[in-house]
């Protein structure tokens, strides 16, 4: 039988850059990574802009951040079905139909700043969980597959830096509107305007992607990357594959990297000025960006075993965040009794604005390295890349629905978040700890990935691997 799913040259750590035929640039594999990241700031990224804000730039985090909750709840169920959509539309145009329900989103955020219209905000949230969630599924796996095995984590920090221009765009249009403005409050819902133009873009540049067929790699492998197994047969594995043991493990490191974005953005609405938030959203995206594309670049050094790598970046990162709560629950615990509008000019503004950049820093920096490792977890079964990759931004989805869900309550936005976040981190050690020293430690000493033949699997095997670890 042949492999319901088909992808491209699997994850190996190799330095080999031999250039095949010639390459044109509107096929190559920066072209489409270029593209996926312009989709990517017009979509998700215009969203993480408004988010960045605090509350969707709002006065009031509540009403936002219940809308939030539906979008990732609904996006749980359409990450779970993205592999059957796959198989009637296609990858680009599950990333197509991805972009769609963005803009009515914006336009919810928009009546509602205007003319305090809450409806249309719930209604557009519904809209963006239907589409965002196979939007999701969509890009990780094409920028898992497309890319180069020397340039995966490179392809990666390039990809999310877009993500992240749409959040320092926001940032900058509105430290120019509201610099003036040092009280606490709605951002102008002129700046709407834009984001709607911006997310209403997305669909036309998701159609200069290429398809997989088309795509010319430097090392001249070809990308395969469909659905050819019946849907319900693609369901049932993705079923299976989410209950293995090394899945299971890492659910927790996903919850602690992903659980924080409503955390620390409702913790910017809720003790900031409106200056203050813009000029978070913009330095939080810049150092986001630097720091990510770092990371990128020190995941493609393939002169430092696999193994070496992967055991530093997690000990670096899991070190940090939790340095970052401890911090933020020392800030929130005192804020929870002063109850401060910090503005810039005000004593005290830089240690409570300091930790919201680096917890920015170090949600994009998790992010990041949750794409490596599932990755590494797909190995040489390129078969696996489409549903880990659907299983991965489900699982967030979920976290971030209960993140969004739980910062919607008036009881829990003094602090409840970032204790559970604090908490989550402890738990997440161990388990994503147990999953990633296994990689590039392989008996013969190689660096490979976790577990994978050398040559694609056939669907026997690749449905015996689905079940093992």
């Amino acid at each position: 039988m042949t492999s319901s799913i088909k992808a491209a040259e699997p994850q190996i750590d190799s330095a080999d850059e031999s250039v095949g035929p010639r390459i044109k640039w509107y096929r190559s594999t920066f072209y489409n990574a270029t593209i996926i990241g312009l989709a990517n700031l017009c979509a998700p990224g215009i969203w993480s802009a408004m988010n960045s804000l605090g509350a969707g730039g709002t006065a009031s985090p509540q009403l936002v951040n219940t809308a939030n909750a539906l979008t990732f709840c609904l996006m749980i169920l359409t990450c779970y079905f993205s592999s059957a959509i796959v198989h009637y539309i296609g990858i680009k145009g599950a990333l197509i139909f991805g972009t769609i329900g963005y803009a009515p989103y914006a336009a919810g955020l928009y009546t509602n700043s205007r003319y305090g219209l809450e409806w249309l905000e719930l209604f557009g949230a519904a809209l963006c969980g239907i589409s965002a969630g196979v939007f999701w599924m969509a890009e990780a796996a094409i920028c898992i597959a497309y890319p180069e095995p020397w340039n995966k984590g490179k392809a990666l920090g390039y990809w999310l830096t877009y993500r992240l221009s749409g959040q320092i765009i926001g940032g900058a249009v509105n430290v120019a509107l509201n610099k003036d403005r040092s009280s606490a409050g709605s951002v102008s819902y002129t700046v709407y305007i834009l984001f709607i133009a911006l997310q209403a873009a997305g669909p036309f540049v998701a159609l200069l992607l290429n398809k997989p067929s088309q795509v010319q790699r430097k090392d001249g492998k070809k990308v395969v990357l469909e659905i050819l197994e019946h849907p319900w047969y693609e369901l049932k594995k993705t079923a299976q594959l989410f209950v293995t043991k090394n899945f299971l493990l890492i659910i927790p490191l996903i919850g602690q990297a992903v659980f924080s974005e409503a955390v620390f953005f409702t913790y910017l609405a809720s003790f900031f000025s409106v200056r203050a938030r813009a000029l978070g959203s913009l330095l939080g995206g810049i150092v986001a960006v630097t720091g990510g594309n770092l990371l990128g670049h020190w995941l493609d050094r393939v002169n430092v075993p696999l193994k070496k790598r992967v055991r530093i970046t997690y000990i670096i990162i899991l070190t940090l965040q939790g340095a970052f709560w401890i911090w933020a629950t020392i800030l929130i615990t005192e804020y929870k009794v002063t109850q401060p509008t910090l503005d810039w000019d005000d004593e005290g503004f830089g240690r409570g604005f300091a930790v919201f950049i680096f917890l920015t820093l170090g949600f994009q920096l998790n992010y990041l390295y949750l794409y490596f490792v599932i990755q590494n977890l797909a190995g040489h079964n390129e078969v696996l890349v489409i549903r880990y990759a659907a299983l991965l931004r489900g699982t967030e989805s979920a976290w971030q629905a209960l993140s969004y869900g739980l910062e919607a309550l008036t009881a829990f936005i003094d602090g409840g978040g970032i204790y559970m976040n604090f908490a989550l981190w402890a738990i997440s050690l161990i388990p994503g700890w147990l999953v990633v020293r296994h990689f590039g430690a392989a008996k013969d000493g190689s660096t490979s990935s976790l577990s994978s033949p050398a040559e694609p699997a056939s669907e026997h095997e690749v449905q015996e691997e689905d079940l093992k670890a």
